[in-house]
């Protein structure tokens, strides 16, 4: 289940049931906590995905698949360089998951009426405005984690070598100004929104049509095949989004000139050099990062939950979620 319609669900019953709930701050605690949990499993798919998506930019193919570029780094980088920028990570869950999912129960419970469950076209608006609220708050750290994660590639004496997201961040600040702190907010606002949008329409359609099958019960298999399904709709719609955000916060500027002047340059470039299909650059980790990133997000929420209301409450065998 998606982290958004996680939080919907449980707003939808505490809307209509006096039950002792969590507190909005906890709950916002809990959801970056738990997104930091599942980033220390998947950083290695993150990181093989942005070195796709910047391969090329050099004017040759650098990567023939994604299990080819992992190869390769731990090739030449070492087991442990597949954790590269994994502070950036860690620091992008707690301020863009967080900031996200503070804005979206607000607004929920802000435009919700007690006893009426909101209808789809609310849930996916506050959703995709959720969204973009919270990547344009986790942009800086964004910007880190592309740099630190791409900078593998490059010769030593071009690599930016930042020490952590702290000493990434202050030195963009220093060196570039704090505009470049958002640099590729646009495509970064735009993928988030995409994002939203594509999971909130499709997860339910999923997994109602999984559970109608009756081969499948509702509980955690079921909704990481759901995430799956959703996933494979969600990484098609925003990988053009994603690879112009990549490339756009990786750019140097060298001699007061940025090596490219927006997303639509972005976009005809990589089309004409590379091919229309390098659009959908480092698919395969891409994709495989979104379903199991969402299931041990739930996972990580629900166990942290059940045991507030254990030891908060003193009820056994609660959820949150």
């Amino acid at each position: 289940m998606t982290t958004t319609e996680t939080i919907a669900t449980k707003l939808e019953s505490t809307l209509t049931s006096k039950a002792p709930s969590i507190p909005n701050a906890v709950k916002f605690a809990f959801g970056g906590i738990a997104g930091m949990g599942a980033t220390l499993f998947v950083q290695p798919l993150d990181l093989v995905k942005n070195r796709m998506q910047l391969s090329g930019t050099t004017g040759k193919k650098e990567y023939t698949s994604s299990f080819h570029a992992l190869r390769s780094i731990i090739a030449k980088e070492g087991i442990f360089a597949v954790y590269n920028g994994l502070s950036a990570g860690l620091a992008r869950q707690a301020s863009y998951t967080t900031t996200r999912l503070g804005v979206y129960t607000y607004l929920f419970e802000r435009f919700s009426k007690p006893g009426e469950s909101p209808s789809f076209a609310l849930k996916a608006g506050l959703g995709m405005t959720a969204g973009a609220v919270g990547a344009f708050v986790g942009n800086p750290t964004e910007v880190a984690l592309i740099r630190m994660t791409g900078d593998g590639r490059l010769p030593l004496e071009q690599r930016r070598n930042y020490k952590n997201v702290f000493d990434a961040v202050y030195r963009i600040f220093k060196e570039e100004g704090v505009s470049a702190l958002w640099r590729g907010c646009g495509p970064t606002v735009g993928r988030a929104m995409v994002v939203n949008a594509a999971q909130l329409a499709t997860y339910s359609q999923a997994k109602q049509a999984i559970l109608a099958s009756e081969y499948v019960k509702d509980g955690i298999f079921c909704h990481f095949l759901s995430s799956m399904i959703s996933g494979l709709a969600t990484t098609i719609a925003s990988m053009p989004v994603d690879i112009v955000k990549t490339r756009i916060q990786n750019m140097r500027v060298i001699d007061g000139k940025p090596e490219y002047n927006g997303a639509f340059d972005v976009l005809s470039r990589v089309v004409k050099n590379e091919g229309v299909f390098a659009l959908w650059k480092g698919f395969t980790p891409y994709y495989m990062r979104l379903g199991p990133h969402t299931v041990i997000t739930f996972i990580i929420l629900e166990q942290m939950n059940g045991a507030y209301y254990k030891y908060v409450y003193g009820v056994k065998g609660a959820s949150a979620l």
